[in-house]
């Protein structure tokens, strides 16, 4: 069997990893990430009434090659933050996504909102990373992890003050999030290890998840209808990057997202 898209894209992660542990040693970055700033709150923003935006930086997919050149991310994110997106989720991947830690760093000088550090994260290394460069929240993925790796990461980004943003996408992965406890729950509408994109699917696993869990769907939100119709089936927030770094206005594309859910809650 020919290794699924997530499996290829680890394998860089992996190796990417092993070139910055070469000359960033864990005991360096965890000097660094200590004296940080306290991580900024993110459970209470995205509990708050209303649908929340997680608002993507991201150049370019696996599935769609280059979305947007994007030369200055600091100034993209303070667009987000001026349309009122809760959360900024800056990729870091560098070979698939064209992502950088350097890209964490500008978004993160620049904004007074939480910051996601978007990434495979398959090693404590990552998490002490997110921290030392300034994340508030580190995105785990379920497919990625085995169940032992998945609460040593979960527990360890929660250590360090962090938010872990644990992503799941079969309803197996949905139960392993609830087993873990998790309090941020991403459903991602897109199949990591085939790409296809169904929007159905988080309405589909949301009764899965806890109660209380903070919902999260991704992938696939491309409009104000797509993301009323989440939030009318439970999402707390919606992360999105395609539709917001192609829209000519992002500022106004995140208010018309939470203006339509706000208008769909209403009739309700």
């Amino acid at each position: 069997m020919s290794p699924s898209v997530l499996d290829q894209i680890i394998v860089g992660v992996r190796a990417d990893m092993a070139e910055r542990q070469a000359t960033t040693g864990l005991a360096e970055l965890r000097e660094r990430a200590l004296a940080r700033p306290a991580a900024l709150d993110v459970l209470s923003r995205l509990r708050a009434p209303g649908l929340s935006v997680i608002s993507e930086v991201k150049r370019s997919s696996p599935s769609k090659g280059a979305l947007a050149t994007i030369e200055d991310p600091a100034a993209l994110a303070a667009r987000y933050e001026q349309g009122g997106a809760s959360v900024v989720s800056v990729l870091t991947e560098q070979r698939r996504f064209n992502g950088s830690l350097a890209d964490l760093d500008a978004v993160r000088e620049r904004v007074g909102i939480p910051v996601l550090r978007k990434d495979f994260v398959v090693d404590p290394y990552q998490v002490w990373e997110a921290r030392a460069h300034g994340a508030d929240l580190v995105l785990l993925i379920v497919a990625a992890l085995d169940d032992e790796l998945l609460r040593s990461l979960h527990d360890l980004v929660v250590e360090l003050g962090m938010a872990p943003l644990v992503e799941v996408h079969t309803p197996e992965e949905a139960q392993r999030a609830t087993a873990l406890g998790a309090e941020l729950v991403g459903v991602n509408n897109r199949n990591l290890k085939t790409l296809e994109v169904d929007l159905a699917q988080f309405g589909r696993l949301v009764g899965l998840l806890g109660q209380d869990t903070v919902k999260v769907a991704e992938s696939g939100v491309l409009t104000p209808a797509d993301a009323a119709l989440v939030a009318s089936q439970g999402a707390d927030a919606v992360l999105v990057g395609e539709a917001l770094v192609r829209h000519g206005d992002p500022t106004a594309a995140i208010r018309a997202m939470v203006a339509a859910a706000a208008a769909t809650s209403q009739e309700d």
